[in-house]
């Protein structure tokens, strides 16, 4: 039964109908056979681009749908529960054209997020490097600027669509002062001296590619640089926030998708003359799944709602990306169990929904970065 959704206008409405009817007829149906073999889908997000859902919380005037996050996110969660590749490729393309989007100077929106936010690109965001993770302050690839703009060399790891993306939003050294030092590019795929390892070979979201990106002397013009130089940090953190909240939403998605399954399940297997969703340790275990699904929506949405009124939503996107994202995994967990043997081969689908909530707790920082941020935020006067 597909979820009640409270939005905010008639047209975030029908964008959630568009939503469904995609994923029940283009994105459902591939998933169990492309994550068998590991293949990218490069067509079914193209599908998704054409239907707008590449843009939706940028401006129009750019290609965007101008719609508010509470609605982009709720769209990205239906997204999810169809298909977490296809979720999260939603989610890191909005994420790979935010500093563009918000610190690009004018000519930049105008040249780039058209091209963009148009449906026919897809975007990746270098952060991570195979030496720094969590660290993100203590990356080392380096840009230095020659005579028409900037040389760059280092590699990124943990790259979500390396090596399929159509551009990437790179977070590069371009001096020696920490954090400060760092400053964000914009970097077209076939640009000459960019090459990508061979795709990591995860325990789930083998359909979505995950590869290094490197850096051998690439070359980019000067107005290639996204906002002001040593801004890069900053433009990171901020990006991330975003990027977490459409974390929360993929593991919802999941988690809904993995109930939904149990519960029909248990509604359908009988064992000692009744239905097992009678028994007490099976009810409540579905009872206490509902509960936590509906907790960590909640959440989300409230984050989102602040972003969207202006106001500082940081402290609450890093809890909801660690309430949804553990949520997730103790949900499929449970999943797995109600089906009991069927629940751990891949005729199920829950087997897989359980591996793909591992990779939730992980991506756009750690549940325990997670924790920091918010202890911290707790902490400060």
């Amino acid at each position: 039964m597909p979820v009640e959704r409270v939005l905010p206008s008639s047209e975030g409405h029908d964008l959630i109908e568009l939503t469904r009817e995609i994923a029940a007829k283009e994105v459902a149906p591939r998933a169990a056979v492309e994550e068998s073999a590991g293949r990218f889908p490069r067509e079914v997000l193209r599908t998704l681009g054409a239907s707008g859902l590449l843009g939706l919380p940028y401006p129009e005037e750019y290609g965007g749908a101008a719609q508010p996050q509470e609605v982009y996110l709720q769209v990205v969660e239906e997204l999810a529960a169809a298909w977490l590749a296809m979720g999260l490729g939603v989610s890191v393309h909005t994420l790979s054209c935010f500093p563009v989007a918000f610190y690009g100077d004018a000519g930049q929106r105008e040249r780039l997020l058209p091209g963009m936010l148009g449906g026919d690109l897809l975007g990746a965001y270098c952060l991570s490097e195979p030496q720094s993770g969590s660290d993100a302050a203590a990356l080392t690839t380096r840009a230095v600027r020659d005579s028409g703009g900037f040389v760059v060399n280092g590699v990124k790891a943990w790259t979500t669509h390396g090596g399929v993306a159509d551009f990437y939003t790179v977070m590069t050294r371009t001096s020696d002062d920490g954090a400060r030092g760092i400053s964000c590019l914009h970097v077209p795929a076939g640009t000459g001296g960019l090459s990508f390892g061979a795709p990591e070979r995860k325990m789930g979201m083998r359909s979505s590619p995950t590869a290094q990106v490197r850096f051998d002397d690439v070359r980019v013009p000067a107005d290639a640089l996204v906002g002001a130089e040593g801004e890069g940090f900053k433009i990171a953190m901020a990006a991330l926030d975003g990027g977490r909240l459409g974390i929360a939403a993929c593991a919802v998605g999941v988690a809904q998708a993995a109930y939904d399954a149990a519960l029909a399940y248990a509604k359908e297997r009988r064992q000692f003359g009744s239905r097992i969703a009678d028994f007490q340790g099976v009810g409540f275990m579905l009872a206490d799944m509902a509960t936590t699904i509906a907790a960590a929506r909640a959440l989300y949405l409230d984050a989102a709602r602040l972003r969207d009124a202006g106001r500082p939503y940081g402290t609450r996107a890093a809890m909801a990306k660690l309430f949804a994202t553990d949520a997730c995994m103790r949900v499929t967990t449970d999943a797995v169990q109600i089906f009991g043997g069927y629940g751990y081969v891949e005729d199920f689908p829950v087997e897989r929904y359980m591996r793909e909530a591992k990779v939730l707790q992980i991506v756009e920082g750690t549940n325990q970065i997670q924790r920091l941020v918010i202890s911290r935020a707790l902490a400060r006067d």
